[in-house]
């Protein structure tokens, strides 16, 4: 089984610049994306569900916004959406979270907030990292696999970023939220392509617009498959499809395949 999660910074701009021909290309039997940022019915008329997926929409209540999209030839029932918080007066309103199953495999779909645009915004990403890890932890207690997918807006170490000394005091890359990682890999979730690839600099999964960082390659991996301890030992290979990064969308495709 293949497993796809992206961020497309907003599909109608992805489906202009061929996000249909990256979804051949691709392959995957679960598409996870992040930040749609439309309804289905803001879709431009030459748009169409990928061809033999079903596909579940789950945008945030603001138009413009957030939200994530799950799709799947593989079968899919919807399990749940958002974490358990008390952050939001309504349950997760920014269209974060959608968990999906495929026969006996869990995949949470999440866009993690960002707090680069404020103290308040960072405030709230910090909470929420705390609640979803408490949240999370059900799927790490299942006998059943799952994968926690998406782009979760943190590097976790100076490996997954270009310019660490740089980024020291950015969001993305806070002295707490890598030590939220740590914890996370330490509770037991396990992140698929640093195990795959081991210790080097990058890849990278996002660029930054400014100084030419994409063409130069000066990112940050911020987008991740995480396995828990049943779907650990099903990895077969995974891996940043970087030209998805520089075509479509300011973030890569990170793809995991699977043997179930």
């Amino acid at each position: 089984m293949r497993v796809v999660s992206w961020n497309l910074n907003g599909i109608r701009a992805a489906h202009r610049k061929g996000l249909v021909e990256f979804i051949e290309r691709i392959d995957a039997d679960v598409m996870l994306f992040q930040e749609v940022r439309a309804l289905p019915e803001q879709m431009p008329k030459d748009w169409s569900q990928p061809e033999g997926y079903e596909v579940i929409w789950h945008p945030a209540q603001k138009k413009g916004y957030s939200g994530v999209m799950s799709c799947s030839r593989v079968g899919m029932v919807e399990v749940s959406r958002g974490i358990e918080t008390e952050l939001d007066e309504t349950r997760d309103p920014e269209g974060r979270v959608l968990v999906t199953k495929h026969d006996n495999l869990s995949c949470i779909n999440m866009y993690l907030p960002n707090g680069s645009a404020r103290q308040e915004r960072q405030d709230y990403k910090d909470q929420w990292l705390e609640d979803m890890l408490v949240w999370s932890k059900q799927f790490l207690e299942s006998s059943e696999p799952a994968l926690l997918c998406g782009d979760l807006n943190i590097a976790h170490t100076e490996d997954d970023i270009w310019d660490p000394k740089g980024n020291k005091r950015t969001s993305g890359f806070l002295e707490n939220e890598r030590e939220w990682f740590d914890r996370m890999l330490e509770e037991g979730w396990h992140d698929l392509l640093r195990i795959h690839v081991g210790t080097m600099k990058g890849p990278y999964s996002w660029w930054s617009n400014f100084r030419k960082a994409r063409e130069r390659d000066r990112g940050w991996r911020i987008d991740y498959i995480l396995a828990n301890k049943a779907a650990r030992p099903l990895m077969r290979s995974a891996e940043i499809m970087r030209e998805g990064g520089l075509v479509v969308s300011d973030h890569a495709p990170v793809i995991v395949d699977l043997d179930i």
